[in-house]
């Protein structure tokens, strides 16, 4: 009886304000359900633990990742960066371009600036020499085709009254009209579309101002460049080469080599090339008595060399219609020397005079050609065959060349013949 009235006391209180948690079925009361001697029974292992690598219960907080924030960090850094690079580079597109065209005219005029410094004359008065024939030479070149342009400007003006006159008597005679040249005149003079011309270009004029002004400031920053490229051309590649390890400075100083000899090459050939293609023009202009036949054999032989693809296209233009004016057969005869000339230079004078300066297939010198125009305009056609030719000989010292076979190389190898025996012949 005592022991049934203490069951009861125990139950009535566990009843009365002590939760009662019910596992499996042991019949084990709470959390932590007491033995019979009296002890906290112990709790199963791992009843109350998450295991590691399991998702939190859906009750409880996500964290953010430490590493996070600093990846958001660092992918606005690098795109602010970015930004940055290509705004500058945009806004200093000018400038590279001119500091490329710089470079290639150190290299080009480095051989006589090297040839000057090893008979004991300093590279800075060197340099301002070769610069100094260059300018002179330019300019006495530009003095010359102006006048012979503003000649032709001064002739066509003068003859420009007589020349509307006969076209408007030959339109009168031939649709019976009376048109006048002075009712002409006053009609364009007093028409709408004139004034409005006129505005316009008088407005243009400082646009005009502004385009002369950057042009001259470009050419003195190429000037510049390029005559510290050249003067110190020594000093630039002992800092360039301080830099580096001692076989990169081999390669740099290879490179540096070929360039100069490709691009001077370039321009000695076609330097050669010009004087020969002025004076054989000349020579025609004064046998068909042509007018300002100095400044065109020069007109034909510059621009025939130094424009590639259509430069001989539109160095012979100018010679046939200044020819067509004095007589149409001579613009004829011009045009059927130019052709002829072009072949003679294509086949016989130009492989003999690039053969160890600058071989480019024509095919690859077109391409180059295109590519320039398409990426620096008629800069980078200038520029173009140079560095095609400079890129080809780096190559050619680096990459590795195999001895062709039979078939590689194009010999056909002769079908054996077979020998056919017939029976009863011997």
């Amino acid at each position: 009886m005592a022991a049934t009235d203490e069951t009861n006391g125990r139950t009535t209180g566990a009843t009365a304000g002590e939760p009662t948690g019910q596992t499996g079925q042991t019949g084990q009361t709470g959390p932590a359900a007491e033995t019979a001697d009296g002890a906290p029974e112990a709790a199963p292992a791992g009843a109350g633990a998450v295991p590691p690598g399991t998702a939190p219960a859906a009750g409880g907080e996500a964290r953010m990742p430490r590493w996070l924030p600093r990846a958001v960090v660092l992918v606005l850094g690098l795109v602010a960066c970015f930004q940055l690079g290509s705004w500058a580079f945009h806004q200093l597109i000018g400038l590279l371009v001119n500091i490329l065209i710089a470079f290639f005219l150190a290299l080009a005029i480095e051989p006589a600036v090297a040839r000057m410094a090893a008979r004991g004359m300093r590279r800075g008065l060197a340099t301002f020499l070769v610069f100094l024939g260059v300018f002179v030479a330019g300019a006495g070149f530009l003095a010359m085709l102006g006048s012979m342009l503003a000649g032709q400007i001064i002739d066509m003006v003068e003859g420009f009254p007589g020349y509307l006159d006969s076209v408007i008597d030959s339109i009168n005679r031939t649709f019976h009209t009376d048109f006048s040249r002075l009712e002409i005149q006053d009609s364009l003079l007093r028409s709408q579309w004139l004034q409005k011309y006129v505005q316009n270009s008088a407005s243009g004029v400082l646009d005009v101002s502004a385009t002369v002004l950057g042009g001259l400031f470009k050419l003195l920053t190429i000037f510049l460049f390029s005559f510290y490229f050249a003067a110190d051309g020594p000093r630039l590649r002992r800092a360039l080469c301080s830099v580096l390890p001692p076989a990169k400075q081999r390669e740099v100083l290879r490179a540096w080599e070929i360039a100069v000899a490709k691009t001077g090459g370039y321009l000695y050939s076609r330097g050669l090339m010009a004087l020969i293609s002025g004076l054989a023009h000349y020579v025609l202009f004064v046998l068909l008595d042509v007018a300002y036949a100095p400044a065109l054999a020069v007109w034909v032989g510059l621009v025939s060399q130094f424009i590639p693809t259509i430069g001989t296209y539109l160095a012979g233009a100018l010679p046939m219609l200044i020819a067509f004016a004095a007589d149409p057969w001579y613009a004829l005869y011009v045009l059927g020397f130019v052709v002829i000339y072009q072949q003679f230079e294509n086949y016989v004078l130009q492989p003999k005079l690039t053969s160890r300066t600058v071989d480019i297939h024509p095919a690859v010198a077109f391409g180059s050609v295109i590519a320039g125009t398409a990426l620096l305009g008629a800069v980078g056609a200038l520029i173009a065959i140079p560095a095609v030719a400079t890129l080809q000989a780096f190559l050619g010292a680096y990459v590795k060349r195999y001895e062709l076979t039979g078939a590689a190389a194009g010999e056909a190898t002769a079908p054996r013949r077979r020998r056919v025996r017939l029976r009863g012949l011997r």
